[in-house]
């Protein structure tokens, strides 16, 4: 190396940094830290290391000099080495990633704040180093401000070591006093004067302000500017969307314009060569539209005028969201500064601003720090890595928000990387301790996201994939999309797209990369990389960056693996570094991701038209709305086991699980507030022990729900159902302890660790030897209260009604349907049943029930019997002992009674059964052979008629499959069919077989009542008898006289046959008489002696038939022809009374014994019609009372439940009215016993009552 005093050193004297260089020098050996304040173009970069040179220093050590970018790193290296007139990499050399250019004589040595950073960790005090420039300071990036604050720690360690920080002519108050008011030296620049015009877009019109779209008002400025002179325009825009929007408009305005103007876009993403074009000599003007990376990072040459429209995209870390957001924002005042210097390079400029200057002044000073506006993962990674302490403590030029410290910290324990400690005795939380992890990501030169992903790629033998992944992930994307040229580029691209990942895009391209560059020579390869649209220098980085990365696992003895991993390895690997970037699509194919955000898949994603239910995202980034970027589907169950150290476990319901003889509970799993388990069944024994104990406690040995349940849960459910069935019965809930105090009994006897059936279970066989009853409960220990008015007498466990003894359940339970008591009935025995007796309800409950109805009644007849309670106790004492009152309906028995005592006598009709509580009322439930409920209903004769089908068909199978038969012709059958009766457990079943009338031939079927059966056995038989022997037809012909003849042609039916037929049956019924046969010999007796008597019955009932009919003739005579209108109405009434009385059957129906009754009806309706014309009026008012009559008659018909016979009682009244016409209208004829309109009326009464009575 050679020497200070030997080296020739040779200063631009034009610079302003040369002509302060004594100064300088001065400086800087007299102090150890100096601040060098100097605009773009003073010298200050390429100079001050040869000053440091020159003084010495490099004697010493090397003299480090950083720059915030690697291009400018590897470009300053270069003037300088010219300067001092020796090749790169000797005296002066360079480092940065992937590059490096230096020798053992290297003196000053170039590199980026990053390489600086990485050397900290092998060298703690940068001992190397005499002397450290730290350039550019003002840009005051993540790495900037960390390096000054190790450097405020280092120099007092180091005090032999020097320290420069150059800066723009920004914030060098703050540099200095943050190195103990370190001197400042300003040196001025090289520049222009320029002038700064504000035009803000807000124009005035007739109508008034409004305000102008900024792409027109970068046109209108445009116009401008070109009008005042040479010189090329910079606009500068926010994104490359503005770029492209602004070349459009900018490119129809100066369309016609005379002077060619070219239109250039600048920003990061475009490719080398259009970048190149800005730089490169032209002819024409140009309007070049920038980002603000040319606000600094680029000189563009020629600029004279600069628009400045005011806004950038910055990033920021949005503490709320977690993501890094790209917002447009107003700049600062020194970004504003920075940017009118633009124009002021080569001769004065203009820079017009589109927005007010009381705007520019209102405008924060400066623009916020990186480390102000980002996550701050990294930095804490470095610093925990190189033991420099708590991040709170250390000296930042500008101390960053707590909040995204807590971030950091946060990032890198969702990583793994450190470990949250306990909190100190006084209560502080100690700081969180890096862990094994954390040490392998610290030596990994990547972001701490995707290096905790190469080493989760060891684990799932993914790491060769994901070393690919991650260093592209590093670098800008190497696929290029020039403006002009987006559906062609496009296309190509598409070629890689993967519909479930954007990651494996990543390796489809690598693949192709290398296969093309094995196959072409190296400017072939490149040739294809431009006309593919892939930056050629990226791909270089970006195998750069993956041979580096493979060399640092290689060193910390990672395996890379030789077969492919699958999909679901190497996306578990990505997911390990992603784990707050994951997402779940909902209905509106937005996905809802950690902390509540919500985003939209980027539309330039391979996923963009097949999104999937989950993805995860390597970036999360928000401009217009929030995108997830280079995304990929996942499975949600890949999530839990990477996440367990983050995961949020609730649980819910926890519950006995007789099945698995544990308590379990329903856990839900979330990550950030993202739902990955929605539920799951787990055991809660050992999550809360406490809880799970009293559950186990309260629902499996209080119930007595487990798999076996040992001899003490037996014997306790016994004793507890019975003390329980008291309160059933008495309706009250204060006799059984409750189950809070059951839980408290057990609880004391129960060791704390029992919570499941199998510790239980354990525990009780070595208890039981000590004491056999171990957790037993005694009566005593189970009532709270006495009971002794629950008696057998008050409360019957069954119900007796003739041979039927039907059990008795007591519920209560007002939301039962089954409150109050219920009689069970077998299906089987239901037909058997009578309603007679229920309506008095138990004992127990009978007051209850009398004081209810009592106060159903109407006001008007309740009134009488207030208070209602000692009306009902009078009468059921006065009742006491009269075992057979229940054999009575109780209201008739009631009405009675509290006439008794009132005088006062309730008319049928005014009580109501449905005012009373349905507890009160008995229930009936109809039960199958397995002890199930068919059907219930507080009417038992309601719930018969609806089982009447499933009756029919039990009692059909009662009887046996074979009884019903069809198609008999004669007695072909055996004995009789007779009533069937089967045991079936406690119950006797009844099935009652009989004939059946069925037209053309006689038929056995089975009914499910004696007396339906006996009624169709008879009319079953009559046709049975009558189908053995011949018609008289023949006979009567002969025997009859003519007169007889005639008047059977007046018979309804017109045919002498059917007329004939009916006497005939009525013989039949007449021959049959009581006395049923019950085997084919009597029947045939029986058949004989019908046989040898029918043709003189039936010419004897003929006769009578006779009678009837020239009656019947002689009243349509009279009744025929023209009505006087007086008569017409009892014309009507005769008519309808006439059609009763003679009919098709009304031989058979009246029978044998009631034909001389018929015959005097009719008698008695001719001499109605005969003295009509006498008295019309007369006629008419009896006529009404008959009809008031009638019309009560049928009302009680509706009285009868539907399917159920009419009680013969209601029928019989018919001939009430009969005799009671014969009475009014021919009294001479005589009656059969006595009526009158008052016995009529009493009847009816006594009907209704039977009626409702049911």
């Amino acid at each position: 190396m050679q020497t200070e005093t030997s080296r020739n050193f040779n200063y631009p004297e034009q610079l302003p940094v040369v002509i302060e260089r004594e100064r300088i020098q001065k400086t800087i050996r007299d102090h150890q830290v100096v601040v060098l304040a100097g605009e773009t173009g003073s010298g200050k970069t390429t100079q001050l290391p040869k000053m440091l040179l020159e003084m010495g220093f490099a004697e010493h050590g090397t003299i480090g000099h950083t720059q915030p970018r690697r291009i400018a790193a590897r470009s300053v290296a270069q003037r300088i080495a010219e300067e001092l007139g020796e090749p790169i990499g000797q005296t002066v050399g360079f480092k940065i990633r992937f590059q490096e250019s230096s020798s053992e004589q290297t003196a000053i040595k170039l590199m980026t704040d990053g390489i600086l950073l990485a050397e900290l960790q092998r060298d703690r005090l940068l001992k190397r180093y005499s002397a450290i420039i730290i350039d550019e300071a003002h840009e005051r990036s993540l790495n900037i401000d960390f390096l000054l604050g190790v450097l405020r720690q280092l120099i007092d360690k180091r005090p032999d070591l020097k320290v420069i920080i150059t800066s723009a002519t920004i914030e060098t108050e703050r540099f200095s006093k943050h190195f103990n008011n370190a001197p400042v030296l300003e040196v001025s620049g090289r520049t222009f004067p320029v002038e700064t015009r504000y035009e803000p877009l807000l124009r005035e019109s007739e109508d008034g302000e409004y305000d102008l779209d900024v792409i027109q008002g970068i046109c209108d400025a445009a116009e401008g500017l070109v009008a005042e002179g040479p010189g090329d325009i910079l606009v500068f825009l926010s994104g490359e969307r503005e770029i492209r929007d602004s070349a459009d408009a900018l490119t129809e305005t100066f369309r016609q314009h005379r002077e060619s103007i070219e239109i250039l876009p600048l920003y990061a993403r475009l490719s080398a060569a259009e970048q190149n074009r800005v730089f490169q000599p032209h002819g024409r003007r140009r309007i070049v539209l920038a980002t603000n990376v040319a606000e600094t990072s680029l000189t563009v040459p020629g600029i004279r005028y600069v628009i400045d429209p005011g806004t950038a995209r910055i990033s920021r870390y949005s503490y709320r969201t977690k993501v890094q957001r790209l917002p447009i924002e107003p700049i600062s005042q020194a970004s504003a500064n920075q940017r009118a210097g633009r124009c002021g390079r080569v001769g004065p400029g203009i820079c017009v601003r589109l927005y007010s200057e009381e705007d520019f002044l209102n405008r924060p000073e400066f623009t916020d720090p990186e480390i102000l506006r980002t996550n701050l993962a990294s930095v804490v990674l470095q610093m925990a890595t190189l033991k420099l302490g708590d991040i709170r403590k250390f000296p930042f030029l500008q101390r960053p928000d707590d909040r995204f410290i807590n971030d950091g910290i946060r990032l890198l324990e969702e990583l793994g990387a450190m470990v949250p400690q306990s909190k100190k005795p006084g209560g502080r939380r100690r700081p969180p301790k890096l862990s094994a992890i954390g040490r392998s990501l610290g030596r990994l030169p990547v972001d701490p996201r995707l290096g905790r992903m190469l080493l989760a790629a060891t684990e799932q033998h993914a790491l060769r994939e994901t070393l690919i992944i991650t260093a592209a992930l590093s670098i800008q994307d190497p696929r290029e999309r020039p403006h002009d040229k987006q559906q062609k580029s496009d296309e190509l691209h598409r070629r890689f797209h993967d519909e479930q990942s954007d990651f494996m895009s990543y390796l489809k391209l690598w693949d192709y990369l290398q296969t093309q560059q094995k196959e072409l020579s190296g400017n072939q390869f490149r040739k294809a990389c431009k006309q593919e649209f892939i930056h050629y220098l990226r791909v270089r980085e970006w195998q750069d960056l993956y041979a580096q990365l493979r060399q640092v696992v290689r060193e910390l003895g990672l395996r890379i693996n030789s077969e492919p991993a699958t999909y679901q390895q190497i996306h578990q690997s990505l997911l390990t570094g992603l784990l707050s970037q994951i997402g779940q699509k909902d209905d509106k194919h937005q996905y809802q991701g950690a902390r509540q955000s919500r985003f939209f898949i980027f539309p330039g994603s391979g996923l963009f038209k097949h999104a999937p239910k989950w993805l995860m995202a390597a970036e999360l980034v928000e401009t217009s709305r929030l995108y997830a970027r280079y995304a990929a589907r996942i499975e949600p169950e890949w999530i839990e086991p990477l996440a367990g150290h983050l995961v949020r476990r609730n649980y819910h319901e926890p519950r006995w699980s007789k099945k698995r003889g544990a308590v379990v509970a329903t856990e839900q799993v979330s990550l950030y507030g993202l739902v990955i388990v929605p539920k799951r069944t787990v055991q809660y024994g050992q999550i809360d022990p406490v809880v799970a104990r009293e559950v186990f406690i309260r629902e499996a040995l209080v119930t007595g729900e487990l798999r076996q349940p040992l001899p003490f849960i037996q014997a306790n459910l016994a004793l507890i159902e019975d003390v329980r069935e008291l309160e059933e019965k008495s309706r009250r809930r204060d006799i059984l302890i409750d189950e809070d105090a059951l839980v408290q009994a057990y609880d004391a006897q129960l060791p704390a660790e029992i919570s499941d059936e199998r510790s239980l279970a354990t525990w009780y066989r070595q208890a039981r030897q000590e004491n056999p009853d171990v957790l037993r409960f005694s009566r005593a220990q189970l009532m709270q209260q006495e009971a002794e008015h629950v008696t057998a007498q008050a409360y019957p466990d069954e119900w007796v009604q003739g041979r039927l003894r039907l059990p008795l359940t007591y519920v209560f339970d007002p939301k039962d349907p089954d409150d109050g008591v219920s009689v069970d009935i077998p299906l089987p025995v239901l037909n058997q049943v009578s309603a007679n007796g229920f309506d008095w309800q138990v004992p127990a409950l009978r007051e209850a029930l009398v004081i209810a109805l009592i106060k159903s009644l109407p006001k008007a007849w309740r009134r009488n019997f207030v208070p209602a309670p000692n009306y009902a106790r009078a009468f059921l004492q006065a009742l006491a002992g009269q075992e057979q009152v229940a054999e009575e309906p109780l209201l008739p028995v009631l009405t009675k009674q509290l006439k008794r005592m009132t005088g006062v006598e309730v008319p049928a009709e005014a009580w109501d059964w449905d005012q009373v509580d349905a507890h009160l009322r008995m229930n009936f439930r109809v039960l199958d052979g397995e002890g199930k409920v068919l059907a219930r209903h507080r009417n038992l004769k309601s719930l018969q008629q609806q089982l009447q089908p499933t009756l029919q068909e039990t009692l059909k199978a009662t009887a046996g499959d074979d009884i019903e038969q069809t198609g008999l012709t004669d007695w072909t059958f055996g004995p009789a069919p007779q009533a069937v009766e089967k045991q079936q457990g406690r119950f006797a079943i009844k099935a009652y077989p009989a004939l059946k009338d069925e037209g053309k031939s006689v038929a056995i079927r089975v009914f499910d009542r004696a007396d339906e059966a006996e009624r169709h056995h008879r009319a079953g038989l009559r046709k049975l008898v009558m189908l053995q022997i011949p018609s008289p037809v023949a006979y009567l012909r002969e025997k009859l006289p003519n007169k007889a003849k005639l008047a059977m042609y007046f018979n309804p039916w017109g045919k002498v046959e059917a007329l004939i037929e009916d006497c005939m049956l009525a013989a039949i019924d007449h021959l049959i008489g009581t006395q049923l046969p019950q085997n084919e010999t009597e029947f045939r007796q029986l058949t004989t002696m019908v046989r040898a008597e029918l043709n003189d019955q039936t010419l004897a009932i003929a006769a009578h038939v006779e009678r009837c009919l020239l009656l019947s003739h002689q009243i349509q005579k009279a009744i025929k022809g023209k009505v006087p209108l007086t008569l017409v109405q009892s014309y009507g009434d005769v008519k309808a009374h006439l059609a009763r009385l003679v009919y098709p059957g009304f031989v058979s129906e009246f029978g044998v014994a009631r034909l001389a009754d018929a015959e005097r009806y009719l008698k008695a309706l001719a001499l109605r019609v005969e003295k009509l014309p006498v008295d019309p009026n007369k006629d008419r008012v009896r006529l009404l009372l008959f009809e008031r009559l009638e019309q009560r008659w049928q009302g009680l018909y509706g009285l009868v439940p539907k399917g159920d016979p009419t009680p013969q009682e209601l029928n019989d009244f018919r001939w009430y009215l009969e005799e009671f016409r014969v009475s009014t209208f021919a009294q001479q004829l005589g009656t059969a016993f006595p009526v009158s309109e008052q016995r009529l009326k009493q009847r009816l009464d006594e009907l209704e009552t039977l009626l409702k009575q049911g």
